[in-house]
């Protein structure tokens, strides 16, 4: 399933900035990424290391003294103020989005111990239940977060480079789209964490919770595009449904296992990239300063 948040490209120059090519590679890796991404966490694992990677050439380039030289150079212009602003709201973005991804582990970890220390059918209802109201508010914001990086990305980079230096135009062009590609990714990653009723609807629970009856598990049937939080969310529906018998109870188990690692996974390929972020917006201020 193609990436449904993939975003607005800024076209690069046919004819680039010899500091500027690699930038422009895994950009140009990041873009094959975004068109063939699924949402499972390996999708999310492979985005965030393509990411990490872009930002070690962008550190090669912040590191050239003939881009320090022409961005400090036109300090206090329009676009050089533009990818400050965003090299801090991506900043805040990766932060909000680490924060997100606590809360989450956090509340899957209560629910899996609960499960753990179930004493009735009774006790197990009541622990899904007091999950499920946490997940629905939680996709709630979630979704007000990728709307309002829907509309960042909408109002980020359109002021026209013309009339520019050569060497200027291209570096503030492979900044405005790193700054989009970071905006891109983050959408995909809390869209992970957002199963809306328009891709979840009753037929599909009900198939999934079939395969599940019949042994198959969900998470490892391709055909259903489901990820590791669908399969957790059909697997407490199931006990809700079907009754807390041993072996429901092992598969519920295993899906809130495998969501566990899986959030354990993104949060550390997130903890990297937040530092990278910082590294960049040291050395963007660094060089304005000089």
């Amino acid at each position: 399933m193609a990436n449904k948040y993939q975003i607005r490209s800024i076209s690069l120059p046919s004819r680039s900035h010899p500091s500027t090519i690699r930038i422009e590679e895994e950009l140009s890796k990041l873009k094959t990424w975004e068109g063939s991404s699924t949402s499972t966490s390996e999708s999310i694992d492979t985005g965030l290391s393509l990411l990490e990677d872009l930002y070690l050439c962008l550190d090669d380039l912040l590191n050239m003294a003939s881009a320090q030289q022409v961005i400090s150079h036109h300090k206090g212009d329009k676009c050089v103020e533009e990818v400050l602003d965003g090299s801090v709201r991506i900043l805040d973005i990766c932060g909000i989005t680490r924060d997100t991804m606590l809360q989450i582990k956090e509340n899957v970890q209560a629910l899996h111990s609960a499960l753990r220390r179930r004493k009735g059918d009774s006790s197990v209802e009541t622990s899904v239940a007091e999950y499920k109201i946490f997940a629905k508010k939680m996709k709630k914001n979630v979704n007000k977060l990728i709307t309002s990086l829907k509309q960042m990305d909408g109002k980020f980079g359109v002021s026209p480079l013309v009339d520019l230096d050569h060497h200027l135009a291209a570096v503030i062009r492979v900044l405005r789209e790193v700054i989009l590609m970071n905006l891109s990714v983050f959408q995909f990653i809390l869209s992970f964490f957002t199963v809306s009723s328009s891709n979840s609807k009753a037929t599909k629970w009900l198939l999934v919770a079939k395969l599940m009856h019949k042994g198959v598990k969900p998470c490892e049937d391709n055909s259903q595009n489901v990820n590791e939080l669908q399969c957790v969310e059909a697997a407490l529906s199931t006990l809700l449904s079907e009754g807390t018998n041993d072996e429901k109870m092992q598969v519920a188990h295993e899906r809130l296992e495998a969501l566990e690692n899986a959030i354990e996974s993104v949060e550390n390929g997130l903890e990297s990239v937040f530092r990278r972020l910082i590294k960049t917006r040291a050395s963007l201020l660094n060089i304005i300063s000089q």
